[in-house]
């Protein structure tokens, strides 16, 4: 495992299973499979609906929480509650939070950093930092806040790199974590002629170069699965390192061709969208 410090000086994890999309049943299988595997970096949210399975996939683990570098994001409906922390201690099942997230720049985000930053300063949350925030909008956090965010949870991949976004980033220390890190499964991306030239040179699948990439750039990769081969070969990244050149020429792919794309009418229905957390198994 290889980690990265953040700018509060916590040690996380730089690679670990992302559980979006998956069912709670799904959600504790594929968790206590990775905690298995000797991952230590698990990635949940509110939205997600399946933070109570999470908190149990850790305990059956037999793996010490103290551990375990969990992760889980706020929904904008629940920035302006004051019990949504502690609601989302309890659904996890747990004393802390290592990294939580304001999942959307949607409703009234600044409310819901401040409940992070109480959280923070009340020690329930070690780390606090935000998701799909544009440059801007991340600028408006730091014009106003007590606590700085520590990391950036954004759509980042081979195709769409955001240097710029990163050169920011890095002058502020913020990390920047990466969700769709193989390019939301694009086969294209997948079957690029220069992954399966390096796949072939090290003996690992194109999704391994990627994230091996990720990694050696500085991005932190929580890519998702619930099949047990893939949460394994997902994990396999620590035994090899790609030259520089190989870097360059990776980094050179760049399109700036996102899969998902913020519109105001998007983050307007965030924001009045309120996930079933109460009813989760």
């Amino acid at each position: 495992m290889e980690y990265i410090t953040l700018n509060n000086g916590i040690q996380m994890p730089m690679a670990g299973i992302g559980t979006f999309l998956l069912t709670p049943d799904e959600a504790e299988t594929a968790v206590l499979s990775a905690l298995k595997g000797g991952y230590r970096l698990i990635d949940t949210a509110n939205a997600y609906v399946n933070e109570k399975a999470v908190g149990r996939a850790m305990k059956k683990s037999g793996v010490p929480r103290e551990e375990i570098f969990l992760e889980t994001k706020l929904w904008p409906s629940f920035y302006e509650q004051s019990d949504a922390v502690e609601k989302t201690l309890e659904r996890l099942g747990t004393d802390y939070i290592d990294l939580l997230l304001i999942h959307q720049p949607a409703g009234n985000y600044i409310a819901g950093y401040r409940q992070m930053e109480a959280a923070y300063k009340a020690g329930k949350v070690r780390a606090i930092g935000v998701s799909n925030f544009t440059q801007a909008q991340i600028q408006e956090i730091l014009n106003i806040c007590e606590v700085k965010p520590a990391v950036l949870q954004t759509e980042v991949h081979p195709y769409s790199q955001e240097q710029e976004l990163k050169a920011f980033l890095t002058k502020e220390e913020i990390v920047i974590q990466a969700w769709y890190p193989l390019g939301h499964g694009d086969k294209a991306l997948i079957q690029e002629p220069l992954f399966a030239q390096m796949a072939e040179k090290y003996g690992k699948s194109s999704a391994q170069i990627i994230l091996r990439w990720h990694i050696q750039a500085g991005n932190i990769v929580i890519p998702g699965s619930k099949n047990p081969a893939h949460i394994k070969d997902n994990f396999a990244l620590f035994d090899f390192r790609l030259s520089d050149e190989e870097m360059a020429g990776i980094a050179a792919m760049d399109r700036k061709k996102r899969y998902y794309t913020s519109t105001p009418e998007l983050l307007k229905r965030y924001a009045s969208m309120i996930p079933p957390v109460d009813a989760q198994k």
